[in-house]
């Protein structure tokens, strides 16, 4: 351990399984005290005693970012437990990919509500400390739907355009109160949501292999690759990093489509 995050309290939102518990994992393995804020009790529950009992500071907070009174009481939990966040990592989110004229009122509010104000609902929960605090890091997860459109995948990438678009506004709104606000866009990443979908088809592994072809270096992301970038954006070592967004697709999205 370097302890690149030594002393720094860490809320991680979405946390107990794929990309979030694999950041809760490299920032507690720097040093962090991480509040692993997540809707599932048994997979929250689970990571938090999995850093615990590996000798990491940890606490899991029952949290439903679509819920503003839950999120105010993981605040306070992180608070009394472990002191003033000054890190927040916005990574709780749900697919909803729909047929924009098929797809219900309910499916656009219950998107809206997770992959856009869910962001906004833990950073205005957080903002305050920082503020006083005079420093704080942010880091959103977005996603390469942010700038590229796949049709059928609506209404998703409208609101991870918005999460780009908040991250950029409060980075400069609060840049000189000493918090830097950025985002990392993963593209495809091998999470248990990624093999879940892989086995809805009669030849998983062939589905797998199809989406390995489509990258340049011939396979896909690892969730511990989206983890220590975020490492990197919420420690010291990227001081004068702010309203950035890091692409985190081997390249996928540089390649020429017909």
């Amino acid at each position: 351990m370097t302890g690149r995050l030594a002393g720094k309290i860490a809320v991680v939102t979405g946390a107990g399984q794929g990309i979030g518990a694999a950041i809760a994992r490299c920032f507690a393995a720097e040093g962090a005290s991480v509040v692993v804020a997540e809707i599932n009790d048994a997979t929250g529950a689970a990571m938090a005693s999995e850093l615990v009992n590996a000798g990491r500071r940890a606490v899991f907070a029952a949290t439903d970012v679509a819920d503003p009174a839950s999120v105010a009481a993981m605040y306070e939990a992180a608070r009394a437990t472990f002191g003033t966040p000054d890190i927040l990592v916005n990574n709780a989110g749900i697919n909803v990919f729909r047929d924009p004229l098929v797809m219900s009122d309910e499916d656009w509010r219950r998107c809206m509500s997770i992959d856009l104000d869910g962001v906004w609902r833990c950073t205005r929960a957080v903002l305050p400390g920082m503020i006083e605090a005079g420093r704080g890091s942010i880091v959103n997860i977005a996603s390469t739907h942010a700038f590229r459109i796949i049709p059928g995948c609506f209404p998703y990438p409208v609101a991870k355009h918005a999460v780009l678009g908040l991250t950029r506004a409060l980075a400069i709104e609060y840049a000189a109160k000493g918090i830097r606000v950025n985002a990392i866009a993963p593209g495809y990443i091998e999470t248990p949501i990624a093999v879940e979908y892989w086995n809805t088809f009669a030849d998983p592994d062939a589905e797998k292999r199809r989406a390995y072809a489509l990258h340049p270096p011939k396979r896909i992301g690892r969730p511990e690759e989206v983890a220590w970038t975020a490492v990197f954006l919420a420690s010291d070592e990227a001081p004068f990093i702010n309203a950035a967004t890091i692409v985190i697709d081997g390249g996928r999205s540089a390649l020429y489509h017909d």
